[in-house]
């Protein structure tokens, strides 16, 4: 059983829902992505979403394309991406680290090159924005037969059709992008939320996490209501972008955020 898999489970056994924070690896800097990561795992978090920074993240906001333009600053690349999550491994074992990006980086590396790195990182899942399951089928067979799983977006307009295709091809769970747009856009309808949850329940076996919207406690404890787990990255990051003159400032907050989030849900 996959660690994902395993995490979820586990919080199903005793009611809980898995918080899922999404940072944005080398944002401001390369060396505070590792300690924030341990920190957000005491504050809460159950899986982490690691971002690869990208000079077109088409599908993200002005707040998580500033994080990318930041780190991309400092030189982050997929390699040096997958140090920081080779580190952190070498302190917590339970964690899972799902890698969150494009599939321009992946293709520069190639895919078998990029899943055996990830397999060496430890690296739990993969979800690649712009790769859907009809152009996946190389990338997805090399990450599975590494046990590491393969997640795709479902949006608010997937069809029946879609979502099973996402379901055969996907393992550890699946996020559904909640709102038209990019991320940290809009305002949560959460009547159109649990519509649409149960027609994914209806296509899926898998656990589904809701992003996209999340913006604080109140808030995570509606989303937590409806899926499985919670997706929260443009609050954290705009904790970043608030206090780059004081990151130990920037931690605290975030860590203050989830700890929020996690008794509220």
């Amino acid at each position: 059983m996959s660690r994902l898999a395993a995490t979820f489970e586990q919080l199903s056994k005793t009611g809980r829902k898995a918080l899922i924070p999404f940072i944005t690896a080398g944002d401001p800097s390369p060396d505070f992505t590792l300690p924030l990561m341990h920190a957000m795992v005491e504050a809460g978090a159950d899986v982490i979403e690691l971002g690869v920074p990208f000079s077109d993240p088409m599908a993200d906001g002005p707040v998580i394309q500033r994080a990318s333009e930041r780190a991309l600053d400092h030189k982050m690349s997929l390699r040096r991406v997958l140090a920081i999550a080779t580190e952190f491994r070498k302190t917590n074992q339970q964690t899972p680290v799902v890698l969150m990006g494009y599939v321009n980086p992946i293709e520069a590396m190639g895919y078998e090159d990029f899943a055996n790195a990830a397999q060496r990182a430890e690296i739990d899942g993969v979800l690649t924005v712009d790769l859907p399951p009809e152009e996946a089928e190389e990338c997805v067979a090399l990450l599975k037969v590494r046990d590491i799983d393969p997640i795709f977006l479902l949006a608010p307009n997937s069809t029946d059709e879609r979502i099973k295709k996402m379901d055969a091809a996907g393992s550890g769970y699946l996020y559904y992008v909640s709102l038209k747009g990019v991320t940290g856009a809009g305002h949560l309808n959460t009547a159109d939320v649990e519509t649409k949850l149960k027609q994914i329940r209806a296509n899926t076996r898998l656990p589904v996490a809701i992003g996209f919207g999340v913006k604080d406690a109140q808030t995570a404890k509606t989303v937590a209501g409806l899926g499985d787990g919670v997706v929260v990255g443009s609050a954290l990051i705009s904790k970043i972008e608030a206090n780059l003159d004081n990151l130990e400032r920037a931690k605290i907050e975030i860590v203050e955020l989830l700890v929020a989030m996690r008794q509220a849900m």
